[in-house]
């Protein structure tokens, strides 16, 4: 005990006010908060971690969103708090990286969670998602957890400051 093999960071909030309507419209609160709990967390988990995380084979690992990347009606706030975090993903690679620690990101598809709940039209994304993605359908909690275990274990021991779609190929499509 008192050793660390992997850190999952799965922490996203954004008011729900910040989620709807024109993203003109965010707030400098909502702005904050978003990127406050869903990217600074990372960093500031990340330097709390690093003392406990087993050197030359610990994992982070984080979860992320396509919405970090292009733009799904309602993610508004959020996109820019996963663009940030998606970034984060990479600078901490480096920094974290001298010390054999892997930093990534699984970016998954349309999910039902409690947090998909709160995004307006979210059974529409989900099914644009199934009837385009390559694979047509979308993805399940284990597709996502095979990705997890594939990324925490040696396995992934060469792959670091990646973001890892689980998407059913959706994220190659371009219409």
């Amino acid at each position: 005990m008192g050793r660390l093999d992997i850190l999952v960071h799965s922490i996203a909030f954004a008011n729900k006010d910040e989620l709807k309507g024109s993203f003109l419209n965010t707030t400098r609160e909502g702005f904050a908060m978003a990127l406050d709990i869903s990217a600074y967390s990372l960093i500031a988990l990340s330097r709390e971690a690093m003392p406990l995380l087993e050197k030359k084979s610990g994992s982070i690992l984080a979860l992320t969103y396509y919405g970090g990347q292009k733009v799904f009606p309602n993610y508004n706030v959020m996109g820019v708090a996963k663009a940030a975090l998606e970034m984060s993903i990479r600078y901490l690679a480096e920094a974290v990286g001298p010390e054999g620690v892997r930093v990534n990101a699984i970016s998954a598809g349309p999910l039902r969670t409690l947090a998909s709940s709160g995004v307006g039209g979210f059974n529409q994304i989900a099914g644009h998602v199934a009837s385009k993605a390559p694979l047509r359908r979308n993805i399940t909690q284990e597709d996502v957890a095979g990705a997890a275990v594939y990324l925490s274990s040696d396995l992934a021991r060469g792959v670091t400051g990646e973001i890892h779609f689980v998407d059913s190929g959706y994220n190659i499509i371009g219409l």
